[in-house]
């Protein structure tokens, strides 16, 4: 149902993120569909192999294969590995928990859009990072404003009556990364603001 409800979404559905205290916030899938504001920021330090996670329709993965860099989106929903086979970029559907081709390997690993948030544990996920990147490989985070608190919550998708299951996500204040960056092997060499967005660079 997860999948489904996120593909209307990208065919323009209204559909919602409601979280277990009763907030609901638009999604707004159909942003991901294109590059946005502040993308080049991320793009722009990718050189090498790169690991786009939770890679969605692909915008960011295509970007990079029409740039002539090696680049994988890994998503677990099947329509938007469709999406990102049909504009040329490359994708599997993968948990990036499970079985991910390159392993050690790449170079630049992207959680962009918020992505950190993964399975609602940025520690575990960061841990699961530090595996998939090769020695000296960055990980490029999308997070949340400083002074943000970060957050561990229960959501899921809601379109009208019709809802799919409870999953867990995080938000991840840039304040804080440094600290997670310590628990998982990795170093914080930089963070900064673009379009509104903040990124952090994790090597």
């Amino acid at each position: 149902m997860i999948g489904e409800l996120y593909a209307d979404s990208l065919a323009g559905a209204e559909i919602d993120v409601e979280y277990e205290d009763g907030r609901r916030e638009p999604l707004a899938a159909m942003r991901w569909l294109e590059l946005i504001d502040g993308d080049e920021a991320m793009l722009s330090r990718c050189a090498g192999p790169t690991l786009d996670v939770g890679s969605g329709p692909g915008r960011l993965t295509v970007a990079l294969a029409r740039r002539g860099v090696a680049a994988l989106g890994i998503d677990v929903t099947p329509h938007a590995v469709r999406l990102t086979r049909q504009a040329g970029g490359l994708a599997l559907c993968r948990d990036v928990f499970g079985r991910v081709p390159g392993t050690g390997r790449w170079a630049t690993a992207l959680l962009a859009d918020g992505n950190i948030g993964i399975g609602g544990d940025p520690p575990a996920l960061l841990r699961r990072m530090r595996e998939l990147v090769r020695p000296g490989g960055e990980v490029i985070a999308e997070v949340a404003p400083p002074g943000t608190p970060s957050t561990t919550e229960r959501v899921r998708l809601r379109h009208g009556e019709v809802t799919g299951a409870w999953f867990r996500w995080a938000g991840v204040s840039v304040s804080d990364v440094p600290g997670l960056a310590g628990e998982s092997g990795f170093t914080v060499t930089g963070s900064h603001e673009e379009a509104g967005r903040w990124f952090a660079y994790l090597r």
